[in-house]
């Protein structure tokens, strides 16, 4: 009887043990790379630095220019100027205070519609048909995209008023 419980427990204790060891056991649930370690603000320089990636792709580095500084009086002079060139300052203000209002108009309605169930993924549905169509109407062919270069032309013409 003593056999069979110390078999028993033996099993026991065999079925709790891992097989595989601890370092392999972490695993990953997710196929996207690690991401790159902090910088810590206290090593960072202004000059670049090359990690893996940059030395991948040379093509998306970026380097600041000198001048970054912006004077806020020269800015604000600049709007001061322009302001006191409009004729029409109520104008201004009334399609300012429109604009503002059709965008927080149209965020209820596009808050309102994602809502529905069903809804968002037929929009989403109906945005790639649209994409792909003007992609071949517009975008694929040389003679197209003349087309769409003048037509934009012309919308900008008419909107300036210079047509």
């Amino acid at each position: 009887m003593a056999a069979a419980a110390a078999s028993a427990s033996m099993s026991a204790t065999a079925v709790l043990i891992p097989r595989v060891p601890a370092a392999v056991r972490t695993t990953r649930c997710s196929a996207l790379p690690p991401l790159p370690p902090r910088v810590s603000t206290s090593s960072f320089s202004s000059s670049v630095k090359l990690t893996p990636e940059s030395r991948r792709f040379p093509f998306l580095q970026t380097k600041a220019t000198e001048d970054t500084s912006v004077d806020t009086g020269e800015l604000f002079d600049d709007l001061k100027e322009k302001w006191d060139k409009v004729e029409n300052k109520t104008t201004v203000l009334l399609y300012g205070g429109g604009a503002i209002v059709a965008v927080w108009l149209s965020s209820i309605l596009v808050s309102a519609i994602n809502s529905v169930p069903l809804l968002p993924k037929m929009m989403e549905l109906v945005g790639l048909g649209y994409s792909g169509w003007f992609v071949y109407r517009y975008l694929l062919f040389k003679s197209s995209r003349k087309e769409l270069a003048t037509d934009i032309e012309a919308l900008k013409k008419k909107i300036a008023g210079t047509e």
